[in-house]
């Protein structure tokens, strides 16, 4: 049999308000890609919204299928474009698939109607804050220079109150790197989010001076910071939170200890399956890459599956492990981290070799640090034990009972939102259901 040469499933980040926000965080990355389309609105037209919906749909051949909406900020286009999307996703979708809305928002317009709509509807909502008022409004202001911060716990407890699905989106950056027990116990004990992942800062503008060895200028987070803020939340949470609060880092270096490394795709041997969607149907390699020498093409003229498909996204793909330079090669955690993703690689090895990570420091320190304590909670989710039993190992105490995945069949997809190298949520027989 001839194999296709057609991904079974992709994922795409769908940006249909453009780099439009209404926030002017200082460490965006993405505000500054308005540029590429001087004169537009920014804003997504019936026309792409139709053949985004259509091809996505139509070139999945896998029942599970996510539509991803991101932006800058996705609450800019207004509820009745998601309704219309629910419209499409109704008329295009096969009789057999099953549709996740995943929404990434800064919660600044989330109101009852929005929350009601998520609810009802089922979107797993991500919501961006980088802590206390503190550090959280150190970066993320509004376009008068006004913190965020009130607004942002607002939407969090009309999320809570509504039963919406979410989970915290943070950043690790210069300001709040120092203090990460505070900032995890921040969101666990007072916004109470059972599900957080953290991002760390690492700024293009900065590639000269960290390749020069010295300090960033700006507001990445140093490599050492980076090891630390990681080593000091898990260190708590490796005590009392298993299987209580998940953090999606921690769960991902979990799954490459499993052999399952590529659950999030900055861990992935290769990339090429993660793509964003311009408002305008431009279809870029990766959301890190969104600029000319990464444009695949438009796909009111090319079909989405021929782009995601074409040799030069292949190539892209491809490109994160043959570049690798040799002291990645050799690293003994390289089965963990595969060299992380590729827009953060700026530095030279001790060899002068380009391609190094910038943040290769912290992740060794990291990944040396957690190795007993991965190791132990690999091996019980082998015997059919739940990871949490691992709290037993290190406090040598009765974890309390795990009781937040009622109701949650084997075959469902695991609610601490892990997915597997094509961008799939992980069954729970698969994750945290503990049966490896």
């Amino acid at each position: 049999m001839t194999r296709s040469p057609y991904p079974k499933a992709f994922h795409v980040m769908a940006k249909p308000a453009g780099s439009a926000c209404n926030l002017r965080c200082e460490y965006c990355f993405f505000f500054n890609k308005k540029s590429l389309y001087p004169g537009s609105r920014l804003r997504m037209g019936d026309d792409v919204h139709k053949e985004y919906i259509r091809q996505l749909l139509d070139a999945h051949r896998t029942t599970w299928v996510t539509v991803a909406w991101q932006g800058g900020e996705p609450t800019l286009m207004g509820l009745d474009f998601y309704r219309r999307s629910l419209e499409l996703q109704d008329r295009y979708r096969k009789p057999s698939t099953v549709i996740e809305n995943t929404f990434q928002t800064n919660g600044i317009l989330l109101t009852d109607e929005w929350c009601r709509f998520f609810r009802e509807n089922n979107f797993l909502v991500g919501l961006s804050m980088d802590g206390p008022q503190e550090l959280h409004d150190r970066y993320r202001r509004d376009p008068r220079g006004h913190g965020s911060f009130d607004s942002v716990l607002k939407a969090a407890r009309l999320l809570q109150e509504h039963g919406v699905e979410f989970n915290i989106l943070s950043t690790v950056n210069r300001k709040n790197a120092g203090r990460p027990l505070e900032v995890y116990r921040f969101f666990r004990d007072v916004i109470k989010a059972r599900y957080i992942q953290f991002i760390p800062i690492v700024e293009k503008e900065d590639a000269a001076v960290l390749r020069a060895g010295k300090a960033p200028t700006g507001r990445s987070v140093s490599p050492a910071r980076w090891g630390s803020f990681l080593k000091g939340i898990f260190d708590e949470w490796v005590r009392r939170d298993v299987g209580e609060t998940f953090v999606l880092n921690f769960d991902a270096v979990l799954a490459g200890w499993l052999g399952h490394a590529g659950t999030v795709c900055i861990l992935g041997p290769s990339c090429g399956l993660g793509l964003a969607l311009e408002h305008n149907g431009d279809l870029y390699s990766c959301d890190h890459f969104v600029d000319p020498g990464h444009l695949l093409g438009n796909i009111l003229t090319t079909p989405m599956i021929e782009l995601v498909s074409s040799e030069k996204q292949r190539r892209f793909g491809r490109d994160k492990r043959d570049t690798l330079p040799r002291q990645c090669r050799q690293c003994r955690y390289l089965f963990l981290c595969n060299g992380e993703c590729p827009k953060n690689r700026l530095i030279e090895t001790a060899e002068g070799e380009p391609g190094l990570n910038y943040l290769c420091e912290g992740y060794r320190t990291f990944f040396s640090h957690t190795e007993k304590s991965m190791q132990d909670m690999a091996g019980l989710m082998r015997l059919g034990r739940p990871a949490s039993d691992v709290m037993r190992l290190s406090t040598g105490k009765v974890p309390p009972a795990h009781t937040g995945f009622a109701g949650v069949g084997r075959n469902d997809p695991c609610p601490c939102g892990a997915r597997d190298a094509e961008g799939k949520r992980l069954k729970y027989k698969k994750c945290h259901g503990g049966q490896i």
